[in-house]
């Protein structure tokens, strides 16, 4: 009986490998990268300076909105309670600040004796902690240091007189952007608004 074999030729597997396509390493060449980082350097230097200017001027909206918050906490006190209540400058959250901006903070208070200063037993209505960030606050003659609502919700001076003024805020980092103010009416009337310069001097 005669058995049939088959012979089998083994194809070497380098006759296979050199059939296959030869794929291209893919990536980037030093040049490549370089002009991104190149690319990526420059939009970062334009992009900086914008972003730094945007937060700037974010504090300055939160600090005056947060001032005039007092503005109207104050007069709603003295309408609601019928009595004298100040916004008064204060370091301390307990008396008001003779010296210094408004950044040190400030706090609402019923004035029961009307002489603009919180004494010991008038009742605290509101405190604000010092203002984070570079900024200045400063207030002309008339509400340097306080700000006094009668009981009709007008703003009077201890001494008898109307009381109106402007509170200028800004911050005091190159480039920072127009200041903000808090025009304030002797109708007891707050508001805010850009202000054409950027110095509190």
């Amino acid at each position: 009986m005669n058995t049939s074999t088959s012979s089998f030729v083994r194809t070497p597997a380098s006759f296979f490998a050199s059939r296959t396509p030869r794929r291209r390493n893919r990536g980037f060449t030093l040049i490549e990268l370089l002009i991104v980082m190149a690319v990526l350097a420059i939009l970062a230097g334009i992009g900086v300076p914008t972003m730094k200017s945007m937060v700037r001027s974010v504090e300055l909206s939160s600090a005056s909105n947060d001032l005039l918050a007092g503005f109207l906490i104050a007069r709603s006190e003295a309408v609601k309670r019928h009595s004298r209540v100040v916004l008064c400058k204060s370091s301390d959250g307990l008396t008001c600040s003779t010296t210094g901006g408004w950044e040190q903070g400030w706090l609402v208070f019923h004035d029961a004796n009307n002489n603009g200063m919180r004494e010991e037993g008038e009742a605290i209505a509101h405190r604000q902690q010092a203002l984070a960030g570079n900024l200045r606050v400063t207030g002309n003659l008339n509400v340097v240091r306080y700000i006094s609502y009668a009981p009709n919700g007008t703003t009077k001076l201890v001494g008898g007189g109307f009381q109106a003024g402007t509170i200028t805020l800004c911050n005091q980092s190159p480039d920072s952007g127009p200041a903000r103010q808090i025009i304030l009416s002797s109708a007891g009337r707050a508001r805010v608004q850009k202000s054409q310069v950027a110095t509190c001097e």
